[in-house]
């Protein structure tokens, strides 16, 4: 991939994250509501999940979901810098099919992994 192809998958990959984002807000901010206006006691409910389970699974989809925003304006950054597709611990390149697959990638396959890897 080359860089205005990998600048258009960044930002198609970012809109698509901030749309997520919006979405998981707005799913917190409704279960939020519901829990205000009912008293009902899900918390010892045999049938079902409790609006605490399902709040925390949501806090944790929108936390992930920050967090893979704040690695597409990494990527991004690093694209703009000239460094986007080398590994940011030992240098050596990602490789385009990680790259592919995660384009906010910012280590190599052996760095991801934890295996030692001799800097370039």
């Amino acid at each position: 991939m080359d860089g205005p192809d990998v600048s258009a998958r960044l930002a198609a990959e970012r809109v698509a994250t901030v749309e997520a984002i919006t979405g998981l807000d707005r799913q917190v901010g409704w279960l939020a509501e519901q829990q205000a206006l009912s008293t009902y006691d899900d918390e010892h409910d045999p049938e079902g999940v409790t609006v605490s389970v399902q709040r925390a699974q949501l806090q944790g989809l929108l936390a992930a979901a920050r967090r893979d925003l704040a690695a597409l304006d990494r990527a991004a950054d690093r694209l703009a810098a000239g460094g986007y597709g080398a590994c940011v611990r030992c240098g050596c390149d990602i490789g385009e099919a990680r790259l592919e697959a995660l384009p906010a990638a910012e280590t190599c396959v052996a760095c991801a992994e934890g295996r030692r890897h001799r800097p370039r």
